[in-house]
């Protein structure tokens, strides 16, 4: 095997399939960064889950909006539900793992908030019943998702912003849905602070 010529594959890939989706992802990013900034600015927060590697999206992205992206600025709120183990595994004891993020956001989220629901396939049950939750409690969700979307698709509102990655493998819909937290912290932070250029 010529693993040089594999992981130059990967990467030939792996640029591709961004470039593929700049015309379709371009618009419904910048919907998401306003949507985000319209909370923040009315004192919401940013909600985030997922499973797996979408977990540590999630987590990325909280870590990048609290803390900072690549300038400084103040902290903003937002709240990875990745993250307690004592809750999660609390909750998909006695209420079953699809339950973990919904009792999450019923707690924590409130209207106006926005949730980012993170999930490869679209078709995570703990991610869509997440998505109940917000909707039951007015917050507004972001999607962000691959493989034409799965059940997310169809239960997402139209005040809902669908992030669509246009692949089918799982790691190409991963490795974009990370280009897309990066834009949507750029974004955040360019509208935040008057960026201009």
């Amino acid at each position: 095997m010529d693993l040089i010529k594999r992981v130059s594959e990967h990467f030939r890939d792996s640029a591709q399939t961004k470039l593929d989706a700049i015309e379709l992802l371009a618009l419904p990013i910048a919907q998401a960064i306003e949507a985000m900034v319209g909370s923040l600015l009315n004192n919401g927060k940013i909600l985030a889950c997922g499973n797996g590697g979408s977990a540590a999206d999630a987590q990325h992205l909280a870590a990048e909006l609290v803390g900072r992206f690549e300038v400084e600025r103040h902290e903003l709120a937002a709240i990875a539900l990745t993250t307690d183990t004592s809750i999660i595994s609390a909750i998909a004891n006695d209420y079953g793992y699809r339950m973990v993020f919904a009792k999450q956001v019923r707690a924590l989220g409130q209207p106006g908030d926005v949730l980012l629901a993170i999930s490869t396939s679209g078709n995570s049950p703990n991610v869509i019943e997440a998505i109940a939750a917000a909707h039951a409690n007015d917050l507004r969700v972001v999607a962000l998702t691959g493989k034409g979307g799965g059940a997310i698709a169809d239960i997402l509102q139209e005040t809902d912003v669908h992030i669509c990655v246009p692949a089918e493998r799982t790691s190409r819909i991963q490795e974009t849905h990370l280009l897309t937290i990066h834009c949507l912290c750029d974004g955040i932070d360019c509208l935040l602070m008057g960026v201009e250029e």
